[in-house]
């Protein structure tokens, strides 16, 4: 998850490879900075620096951190223009008008140089990248891209999941290799409930409803009310959602590739139609018949779900989630009792956690038409990509946003500890751009994080390490991004809404009831049908076969 930090090369790629113009500001850099002795080489070649012997300006629009407060006057901001001569005019769109700004400035043709942080899908890269919106990458990255190459060798999947079927790269990717991040469907359980009532953690579906039976029957927060709520969720993040952690134990539940999966034959297909997914619907429909998952769950915010779990004395058990601020307050304590469920074993002795092989893969850096001069803002971005430059960009600079440990301190892995961070993420803060542009978590970073063993950072490790990563799924039942010709992307389009949508809903009847399993499971099936779910696959085993079956 982006909240743990770690490598910020990627930022590189995203942020700032920018089109820059000779234009902008006259005056070159008037300071020497001493950080940036032995990485400034004479410029025009690749990975030297300066970038640029004449001040250049690139314009970027990009999606606006909440946490860094000025991004005109940022340390790195500085830092980073005084070592590569280019200087940043930003546009910026809220999170929540991210896809809306998106469109207007490509169909307004008024576009910045660079693209950066909007995930832009790859049915767009598509259509904006043969129209010439967007440029091809290809020859940037095999002339000018010294950090992006060295990734991509250690990265492979990468290169692929972000080349068109026709060889063509429109964009470039975070890559976050954080072991949190890679499987994010967990569950939390309030571990001083178990203890009150000698209860032993859960290991099948079976004995998860016992315990909640028990949560919800004997008094557990001990203040003779009948106010335990067992388990809840939300519906804002979809990992708080109540299949997202327990329909696993009854067939593979891939909320990131909208509940698509490989099959045994190398085929894309969808789990919400598979026999496992009727029992896990049938099994979460008598949870919630019992009293044991609270309704506000199909409806609240994230926001609505800490303020139930942390409101007085501790009233809620369970929660599905993938990070603990999902459902409570980091600034308090509860969270500390919270602790990690492993997956359930099902019926069948299926036991797994979906597991993300590709994960924060493109969408995230492009290069547009406008671009006066797209070699230098690829080696801009390329820079990004630098040990030392993306730690600075996305963790802060050393004595600001991390330290050196003391001797003798150990990382997350239980190995000499690398680093301390001293600003968490989601602190207001103006040292770093907080992962503004595409970045890269690597995984030897991460574990080399020196945490209290009383951490968020280190209770999100070891409970993924201990309890979900021998159970993750395989790669061959995973979904790669997909990219999709226009045509195929104009129809996936209206199919995909029509079909999910009616998935969401129908899922919800099936657990509250208002659907039977035994009367209207048939119905459910035909209406897909009916919704042409059919050729919805083979669009998808299309786009497949054509970018990775070659």
């Amino acid at each position: 998850m982006r909240k743990t930090f770690t490598l910020a090369l990627a930022v590189a790629l995203a942020a700032l490879l920018g089109a820059c113009s000779n234009g902008g500001p006259e005056a070159s850099p008037t300071s020497t900075n001493s950080d940036l002795a032995g990485i400034v080489e004479p410029a025009d070649s690749a990975g030297t620096f300066p970038l640029s012997k004449e001040r250049a300006t690139l314009k970027v629009l990009a999606v606006q951190v909440p946490y860094v407060q000025d991004y005109e006057t940022n340390d790195f901001t500085k830092y980073f223009e005084e070592l590569t001569n280019v200087h940043v005019d930003w546009s910026f769109a809220p999170p929540q008008e991210a896809q809306e700004k998106l469109n207007l400035a490509l169909t307004s043709g008024d576009l910045p140089d660079v693209i950066v942080g909007f995930g832009v899908s790859t049915s767009q890269q598509m259509v904006y990248g043969q129209q010439g919106i967007f440029l091809k990458l290809n020859d940037l990255i095999d002339t000018y891209g010294v950090e992006t190459k060295r990734l991509f060798e250690k990265y492979p999947e990468v290169r692929q999941a972000i080349t068109a079927p026709d060889g063509s790269i429109y964009s470039l990717s975070g890559i976050d290799r954080n072991p949190h991040t890679l499987a994010p469907q967990k569950m939390w359980i309030y571990e001083p409930w178990l203890k009150k009532l000698n209860l032993e953690m859960p290991t099948t579906t079976d004995e998860f409803e016992n315990v909640l039976k028990a949560f919800k029957t004997m008094d557990p927060n001990g203040n003779s009310k009948n106010d335990e709520i067992p388990m809840s969720g939300g519906v804002q993040d979809m990992m708080t959602n109540v299949d997202s952690f327990l329909m696993n134990s009854f067939v593979l539940n891939k909320l990131t590739s909208n509940k698509l999966l490989l099959d045994e034959n190398g085929k894309i297909d969808a789990s919400f139609i598979a026999d496992g997914y009727k029992e896990g619907l049938a099994y979460l429909h008598r949870l919630y018949a019992e009293g044991l998952i609270d309704s506000e769950a199909f409806t609240q915010n994230n926001s609505q779900l800490v303020a139930q779990v942390e409101n007085g004395e501790p009233t809620v058990g369970v929660v599905s989630s993938q990070a603990l601020a999902q459902f409570t307050d980091a600034s308090k304590d509860r969270w500390k009792d919270f602790v990690a469920v492993p997956p359930l074993k099902g019926p069948s002795g299926l036991q797994q956690t979906p597991y993300h092989y590709y994960n924060n893969a493109g969408g995230n850096f492009l290069i547009t038409s406008s671009a006066k001069d797209p070699e230098l803002a690829f080696r801009w971005g390329d820079a990004l990509f630098n040990d030392e430059i993306s730690r600075r960009a996305n963790i802060g600079s050393e004595g600001v946003g991390w330290k050196k440990p003391e001797e003798g301190a150990v990382g997350l892995n239980g190995g000499p500890a690398t680093w301390v961070r001293l600003i968490g993420f989601g602190t207001l803060q103006n040292n770093s751009w907080m992962q503004s542009v595409p970045y890269h978590f690597s995984k030897e970073m991460f574990e080399g994080l020196a945490a209290d063993e009383i951490s968020v950072p280190r209770k999100l490790y070891e409970a993924t390490v201990n309890y979900y990563e021998p159970y993750k799924s395989s790669k061959e039942q995973e979904v790669p991004p997909i990219f999709f010709n226009e045509a195929q992307a104009a129809e996936l389009t209206m199919l995909q809404k029509t079909i999910m949508d009616y998935v969401k809903e129908s899922m919800t009847r099936f657990i509250f009831g208002n659907l039977s399993l035994d009367k209207d499971w048939d119905t459910y099936i035909s209406t897909l049908d009916g919704m042409n779910l059919k050729r919805y696959l083979e669009i998808y085993n299309e786009a497949y076969t054509a970018q990775y079956k070659k």
